[in-house]
């Protein structure tokens, strides 16, 4: 079978999505400006019937979402196609309260007999969950947006690059990544998302939105002549962003891949860690998935209430009374920012999917938990702290779903730890206050427990520092933490000059699953005292 054929007629399901960090903030964009999802017309005048038709058969709220979701996968090993994967979905749901709960329905065909079944089915649906609920839900108030508009700031439709450009794209990468002696085998892929967004609710909003995600990946592995070793390295640099086809040309993986090879080459020739205290300057390529698993996970609100326990977990802050205003999760100079805004943010969006317009807040202040993440739902549980700071309570706009046929529920921001307010410090300045430490670039493996508390984390590139100095790589380097301690020995973070962006493309939650995308920005940090084990030995 050749290329064309094979691009025809396959089906396969590629490799997993990749998540990394691309330095720098991305170029500068109008987020929310151009044109909507295409979706206005016939779909916006069934999406109101729905509406009506809910609240004729007893509903107090309803909202539609109706949803176009376009998904492919390209991915290649070494000079083959290794998978195909192209879907396209279209449909409708519709969320509703009625006698104090939930229902939800969903269909795929959006006809007038159709609209007022589902919607029917959905009040239906949620007279009989009132039976199983001890008190009615309340929902904290939303602004009315009845025109909202807005588009991911991207340059090129990914979508309209052939599958052919894609491959040889990645071909190109691989081939240049194995020009390097010693890299014996490489994969790559490009996973492109789009979707076409309509809401409306009985509070009188309609946001017709158009989201694009994108993931470039490249992992390359070298082997040792006498196949002893083997080490991998991971782009960890082509992150994940919310940007078009432009971001897969900027990352340039056919030029980078010689060097992401090097990389794995020197890996086997360098110095397995000692276990012990080490302090570590941690770079923004490894530290945004440090920041998701320890302090984004653990303030969304729902965990904290119990309401993922039984799949994604629950948190270590509980009782929220005891932590809110009072627990340090580390220095006066820490700020933690959650926000849906940021150009090309895996999370950034104009409205949620309860049509609330999301905005910037502190969930750490000056090294103080001063916030949580909230939907509609959960705001209302901190009504009493939002009293005592002279707030009024308002959702954060944490809700999502991924398509039309899933319900929509809490989901995470761009979580960010932003950077020296006072002055530019850079890595040298960092790694010159270090005796005896590690320099860490890229994510790699982790684990972590259900509260978020206790954890371990891996990466790509270890660097021996030495006396303020780099000094040569390490391998087999994996260092574990405890959230609050971990988060109190960070003694200096870099400025603005350091900042990157990293992310995670597929992130999983809710019964049934759902898969979100999030961005973390954050400067290069460093840390002092931090326990590190190795990785390769036995005992």
């Amino acid at each position: 079978m050749d290329r064309r054929e094979f691009l025809i007629t396959s089906g396969i399901v590629g490799a997993g999505l990749a998540a990394g960090c691309t330095p720098g903030v991305p170029p500068p964009a109008v987020p929310g400006a151009g044109e909507g999802s295409g979706l206005r017309g016939e779909a916006l005048d069934r999406a109101q019937r729905a509406l009506d038709s809910a609240v004729k058969a007893g509903a107090t709220y309803a909202d539609v979402r109706v949803q176009r979701n376009r998904q492919q996968q390209v991915s290649t090993r070494e000079q083959q196609i290794a998978g195909l994967s192209d879907s396209d979905s279209f449909g409708f749901g519709v969320r509703v309260m009625a006698n104090g709960s939930w229902g939800f329905a969903a269909s795929s065909e959006l006809t007038n007999d159709e609209v007022d079944r589902v919607a029917r089915l959905a009040v239906a649906q949620a007279r009989q969950n009132a039976s199983a609920r001890r008190t009615p839900l309340v929902l904290a108030p939303v602004e009315r947006y009845p025109d909202a508009v807005w588009r991911s700031p991207i340059e090129i439709d990914p979508f309209t690059v052939s599958v052919e450009e894609k491959v040889a794209l990645l071909l190109a990468a691989n081939e240049a990544a194995l020009g390097v002696k010693g890299a014996r085998f490489v994969s790559s892929s490009i996973a492109s998302v789009r979707q076409d967004r309509l809401f409306a609710s009985t509070e009188g909003t309609v946001a017709d939105q158009t989201v694009f995600r994108i993931n470039p990946s490249l992992s390359v592995t070298a082997v040792a002549g006498d196949g002893s070793d083997f080490q991998t390295r991971q782009a960890a640099e082509a992150a994940p962003m919310g940007l078009g086809w432009e971001y897969v040309l900027r990352t340039d993986l056919v030029a980078h891949a010689p060097r992401w090879a090097e990389d794995a080459v020197r890996k086997l020739s360098a110095r397995t860690v000692e276990p012990g205290a080490y302090d570590l300057v941690l770079l923004p390529s490894h530290l945004w998935l440090t920041i998701h698993e320890s302090i984004a996970h653990p303030t969304e609100l729902d965990r904290i209430a119990g309401y993922e326990a039984n799949y994604a977990g629950t948190s270590f802050i509980h009782p929220i009374a005891d932590f809110l205003g009072r627990f340090r999760y580390g220095r006066e100079f820490m700020q933690i920012q959650g926000e849906r805004s940021t150009p090309g943010g895996l999370s950034s969006i104009g409205w949620d999917d309860e049509g609330v317009r999301p905005a910037e807040y502190l969930i750490v202040r000056d090294g103080v938990l001063w916030d949580l993440q909230t939907s509609r739902e959960e705001a209302p549980l901190l009504a009493d702290w939002y009293a005592r700071t002279g707030r009024e309570v308002r959702s954060h706009g944490q809700s999502y779903a991924q398509s039309w046929a899933n319900v929509q529920f809490h989901r995470m921001p761009n979580v960010n730890l932003l950077p020296n307010a006072e002055r530019d410090i850079a890595v040298d300045e960092l790694v010159s206050g270090i005796r005896r430490g590690i320099l860490i670039d890229g994510n790699g493996s982790f684990s972590i427990d259900q509260q978020r508390y206790n954890a371990q984390f891996g990466g790509q590139l270890f660097h021996e520092i030495r006396d303020g100095r780099v000094a040569g790589l390490l391998k087999d380097v994996a260092y574990q933490i405890r959230t609050p301690e971990f988060w109190n020995s960070m003694d200096a973070i870099g400025g603005r000059s350091t900042y990157g962006i990293g992310g995670t493309f597929t992130d999983g939650k809710g019964q049934p699953s759902q898969s979100n995308a999030a961005s973390h920005g954050c400067p290069a940090a460093r840390f002092r005292g931090v326990t590190v084990i190795n990785t390769g030995r036995d005992e």
